[in-house]
């Protein structure tokens, strides 16, 4: 073990997809954590006399008032800073994901796993619930259900959740079922562990390297969808700092500042991005099969 955990790690060092993946995590994360430090301006401090101001390295941007931090990358259309805009916004992005992404990973596992290990009727009940739950559609559901809950964030991130868990359900069924059948779960069944324990202590900590990776991919998922709640203005409160509310508010004003729009997507691309990625090289370096 000793061993294999230096080895793993240089692999995974070497994987230009999980180094460039989680590049983008630590930035997202940062952001999130470190947002009241990094954010130049209050992002809910209005300047009317400074609207729509372009990027300050622009030609047409205007010289910053003596004293005062210049606006890096604009303001949009009530005088706010982008640049905090988007830092605070990555919090908001960060906590959706993270939050939305264990709660659906914790549901769908369980409910997974048991279908996978006892099979029968509990396995029945688990994939017909699942077929049922995956006949909607993912993001108008996730309005639905929004609608029906109420804006805020815990509404976005439990209906995130409640969307999201049949990809766990089903990827943790199916691994659940092909690790049973191996020698050392019936081992584990002669000596006389119990099926709580078999999952927990044998067949989980062999498929917790896929669930990583499904971890990462569903919170680009997650960013995605809070991003569209955002747009239509059923995510958090009005005002607040969001990727989705700010492109909202800039296709308003897309031909006088086309960056309202740019800066937002280009971030929630970057941050969906660079996760995907993530992901992809987890699985790489995690899978057996793909690395045979």
């Amino acid at each position: 073990m000793s061993r294999s955990a230096p080895a793993l790690a240089a692999r995974l060092l070497r994987n230009p997809r999980v180094v460039s993946g989680a590049l983008v995590l630590l930035l997202l994360l940062a952001c999130a954590l470190c947002a009241p430090w990094l954010a130049p301006h209050d992002p809910l401090e209005q300047d009317f006399l400074a609207p729509l101001q372009p990027p300050a390295w622009s030609a047409q941007a205007p010289p910053p008032a003596t004293g005062r931090t210049p606006y890096w990358l604009g303001t949009d259309n009530l005088g706010r800073d982008v640049l905090s805009r988007l830092i605070w916004g990555a919090r908001t992005a960060a906590i959706v994901a993270m939050a939305a992404t264990l709660l659906a990973a914790l549901a769908g596992t369980a409910l997974g796993a048991a279908a996978g290990y006892f099979g029968g009727r509990v396995d029945a009940v688990v994939s017909r619930l699942v077929d049922v739950w995956m006949a909607f559609p993912p993001v108008l559901l996730a309005v639905v259900l929004v609608a029906l809950l109420g804006t805020g964030l815990l509404s976005v991130i439990a209906a995130i959740a409640v969307v999201d868990w049949t990809r766990f359900a089903r990827v943790v069924r199916a691994e659940t079922q092909a690790q049973q059948a191996l020698d050392y779960v019936t081992s584990a069944r002669m000596l006389g562990l119990s099926p709580l324990r078999i999952l927990a202590a044998e067949v989980l900590p062999n498929v917790a390297p896929l669930l990583i990776t499904l971890v990462t991919l569903e919170m680009g998922i997650a960013i995605v969808v809070e991003a569209i709640l955002s747009f239509v203005g059923l995510s958090v409160a009005s005002g607040a700092s969001t990727w989705g509310g700010m492109l909202g508010e800039g296709r308003l004003y897309v031909h006088q500042a086309p960056s309202l729009m740019v800066l937002p997507i280009a971030a929630t691309m970057l941050a969906v991005l660079g996760l995907n990625a993530l992901g992809d090289g987890l699985r790489q370096e995690l899978d057996p099969v793909l690395r045979a």
